[in-house]
């Protein structure tokens, strides 16, 4: 099994030798994260930058990045040109302390070139990362609790989850 198919969460493993797998990673991690979505549309930016996630209080949170580009799924233009954080988004996410960040998109790093500088910089600070997500359009702002859990694999990085928020 391709362990990044659909809506998949990653952990230190996915990019670190000897960062958490799967099984190291703690339920607490995964599960009844207090949420918040941040609205970035791709029809007015690919690249979200720091900019687009201050002046919201995301400490301790699962950001959720909604860009609307779940509406490109399964079409050939998906994976081409697709919304993503840069490294300055990325330090910010780390330098606020939050938990957890997902977005819409085929990847959270930009995929031109070889560097991942948003995987690096969060899965090294041990905030784990979901990507693929789908109708972000659907949930508030703020005041839902979200979770996204994975098997317990020793030796996985990476692996699809059933991602879901439970409003307040």
């Amino acid at each position: 099994m391709v362990t990044n198919t659909g809506t998949y969460i990653d952990c230190p493993f996915h990019r670190f030798e000897n960062g958490k797998d799967l099984s190291e990673v703690g339920l607490e991690c995964f599960t009844d994260l207090d949420g918040i979505v941040i609205r970035a549309p791709f029809g007015e930016t690919l690249a979200i930058t720091d900019e687009h996630l201050r002046n919201y209080e995301i400490r301790n949170r699962a950001v959720l990045i909604h860009t609307g580009w779940d509406v490109k799924w399964n079409t050939e233009g998906y994976f081409e040109g697709h919304p993503y954080l840069t490294k300055a988004a990325a330090e910010y996410l780390r330098n606020c302390g939050v938990r957890l960040v997902g977005i819409d998109s085929h990847n959270i790093d930009c995929t031109v070139g070889k560097d991942r500088p948003v995987h690096t910089i969060l899965l090294e600070s041990e905030i784990l990362i979901v990507e693929h997500l789908c109708n972000l359009q659907s949930l508030p702002d703020e005041e839902f609790i979200f979770s996204a859990i994975p098997p317990k694999f020793k030796g996985a990085g990476t692996f699809p989850v059933r991602a879901m928020a439970r409003l307040r």
